[in-house]
This record gives structure tokens, C-alpha cells and sequence, in this order.
């Protein structure tokens, strides 16, 4: 009896089927709710021997029912997955009122900028090994970045496993894009990273964007070159001046900090002018070692590379003051500073359209 029980309900095809098989056993004129009615008009030694087996077959039924509708509802739920896609990246309609938020615009400026120049974009994992993230771009091992108070740290799937780490640049993205398609190469690395810090200026999340070049003859003057056109062309101005200060980056040798001239307006401090210096990014020639961890031939391929911070950029030229807020989905603070959905950066029209 039971075995058929539990074959009927196997035999649902459909969430309605399995309601009305529940119904036609559970319910108040069900099969098993009927033999639950009879115990009543048994003799005692016959409803001892029948109770337990009737009880045991009621829950037999439940058990079978409840299995057999997650089952149903994981399998509807994954061909809803696998059919029912979404394409976020597509304009909102007109009558809705959510804005581009200003870091995505910032991001498709960048690469409207580099694509003109002839970088291709590059993307990696967000959890990675040591290796990439840290080894592979000569960090020794004792070098201060490694330091959990920095570095955001898993916990190893096993015991023999080295701890995986969320990635804090995009710099690993350069190693794989290194030893993936070789050289010559010209790339742009966006994308999140982690670590360790929060107040004004700074979140344990925040989006980063690095450049490399691997080519032939490489100088210190492509680079220049390179940052001064692309931050003339993302602040939309042709009085964007450069200073490039001498200071160490384990990955690159020589490394250099770039200031951007600043200028007061309308008691805002904007880039442009040369009223003083503010520090924007980071950059120098691809250290020896990165390429040859790249597989490349130091002798015969040098680069440069350079990153900077995608929501300080953002600050600085849309006049946000405080990072955090890009983060606490705020209405108010995007409607605000938010961008509409058919604002497409273009150097024709202008990135910051």
C-alpha cells in the first residue's frame, strides 16, 4: 500500500497535480485521513496493532509530498535561470527613474578614452593566488602589502591549500594578460578591489583602473605622453599640466608619482591650472622580473604601466567630497550625481556628456 502511495505521488507532473494527489490522501475525504477515522470503531487490541502502521504511513506521505515538491520547485527555479535572462547593460526604459551611477560612467569614459588610443580591455578573478596577486609582481615575501591589516585573507578549502586572497589591484589582471597573449601589448585593467581601510578617502571596496603597454623601445616619454593625453581628454581640458615625482613601486624600476596641476573655481578645486599639486596616480617602467614572470624577454620587451583610483577620479571631476557615500545607495546622492542611461561617453560629444 504504501510503496503505491509513494508511486503516485512520484508520478505528479506538476506543482497542481501534487496538490490534488495531497488532497485526494490528506485531505478530509483523503484515503489516509479515512483510515485515521476508522481507528475509532476498532477494538482495542486491533487499533494497537493498526495505529502504528497507518500513523507511519501518513508520514510516509507527507515526508514523500514535501520531497517531491522541492523537487519540482529546484527544477522550475533552474530552467527560470537557465531561460529567463536579464541583460543589465542595457538602457533603462524612459519612464523608469534610476541613474547610471557615476563610477559605471566614470568606467565607460576610461575605455572610450583607451580604446581611442588602441588599448583592448582586460578583466581577471577578484580571488587570487598569491602568486598573481603579490609574488608574480616581485613583493617579497615580507613586503608590508602582504600584512593582514592590508590584505583581505580566505580561509584554505584545504588544509595543504595556500590562502587565497581578494585581490588588492588590478595588477594581477597585467600577469595574465602577460602570459596569455604575449607582446606586443596594450591593455587596461578595470575593476574592484579589496583591502583593509575605511574613512573619507577610503573603502575596503573601491574600483581601480591600471594600464600596460609591452612593446619595442619603450620609453619614459610613451608614458608621459600617454597619461598627459589621457587626462587631458577625461577632464576635458588642455590645460591639464604634469609633474611626475621619483618614488618606488615593487613592480616597476624607475617608478614615478604623477601630480596634476589644480586651480580654484567657483570655490571648487578643479584640475587644470597650476595654482598647486595634487597626486593622482601611480606609475613607472615594468620591472625586469614582472616580465620575465610574464614569460616575456626583458632584453628584447620593455613596458610601463600605471593605476590610479576610478572613484577618486570620479571625485575629482564630478566634485564629490567624501567616497563613501558612492557605496551607502543613497536616492538622493544618485539622482544627484547619477548619469541618465543614454548618457554614452564619446570623444566626439564629449566623455563627460
Amino acid at each position: 500500500m504504501s510503496d503505491a502511495l509513494i508511486d503516485r505521488i512520484a508520478a505528479a507532473e506538476t506543482l497542481q497535480d501534487l496538490d490534488s494527489v495531497r488532497v485526494s490522501l490528506l485531505g478530509k475525504s483523503g484515503e489516509i485521513t479515512a483510515k485515521l477515522k476508522s481507528l475509532g470503531s476498532m477494538d482495542p487490541d486491533t487499533r494497537a496493532a493498526e495505529a502504528p502502521k497507518i500513523h507511519a504511513l501518513r508520514e510516509a506521505v507527507i515526508t514523500a509530498l514535501a520531497d517531491r515538491k522541492e523537487a519540482m520547485e529546484t527544477a522550475e527555479l533552474e530552467r527560470k535561470l537557465a531561460t529567463e535572462r536579464v541583460d543589465l547593460s542595457l538602457p533603462a526604459p524612459e519612464n523608469i527613474t534610476g541613474t547610471v551611477h557615476p563610477v559605471s560612467q566614470v568606467m565607460d569614459e576610461l575605455a572610450e578614452i583607451f580604446a581611442d588610443l588602441g588599448f583592448s580591455v582586460a578583466e581577471g578573478p577578484e580571488i587570487e593566488t598569491q602568486w598573481y596577486n603579490f609574488t608574480a609582481l616581485n613583493m617579497p615575501e615580507n613586503h608590508p602589502a602582504r600584512a593582514m591589516q592590508d590584505t583581505f585573507y580566505l580561509e584554505p578549502r584545504t588544509p595543504d591549500e595556500e590562502p587565497r586572497v581578494l585581490r588588492t589591484h588590478t595588477s594581477p589582471v597585467q600577469i595574465r594578460a602577460g602570459e596569455s597573449q604575449g607582446a606586443p601589448l596594450y591593455a587596461i585593467a578595470p575593476g574592484r578591489v579589496y583591502r583593509s581601510d575605511s574613512d573619507a578617502t577610503h573603502t575596503p571596496m573601491f574600483h581601480q583602473i591600471e594600464g600596460l603597454v609591452i612593446d619595442r623601445g619603450i620609453t619614459l616619454g610613451h608614458l608621459k605622453w600617454t597619461l598627459q593625453t589621457f587626462l587631458k581628454a577625461f577632464f576635458e581640458r588642455d590645460d591639464v599640466v604634469l609633474r611626475m615625482r621619483p618614488s618606488y613601486f615593487p613592480f616597476t624600476e624607475p617608478s614615478a608619482e604623477v601630480d596634476v596641476g589644480w586651480s580654484m573655481e567657483k570655490g571648487r578645486r578643479v584640475v587644470g591650472g597650476q595654482e598647486g599639486w595634487m597626486e593622482v596616480l601611480g606609475s613607472g617602467m615594468v620591472h625586469p622580473r614582472v616580465l620575465s614572470n610574464m614569460g616575456l624577454d626583458p632584453d628584447e620587451w620593455q613596458g610601463f604601466a600605471f593605476g590610479c583610483g576610478i572613484d577618486r577620479l570620479a571625485m575629482l571631476k564630478y566634485g564629490m567630497d567624501d567616497l563613501r557615500a558612492f557605496f551607502d545607495g543613497d536616492i538622493r546622492w544618485l539622482k544627484h550625481y547619477g548619469f541618465r542611461a543614454l548618457d554614452v561617453p564619446t570623444l566626439s560629444g564629449g566623455v563627460g556628456a
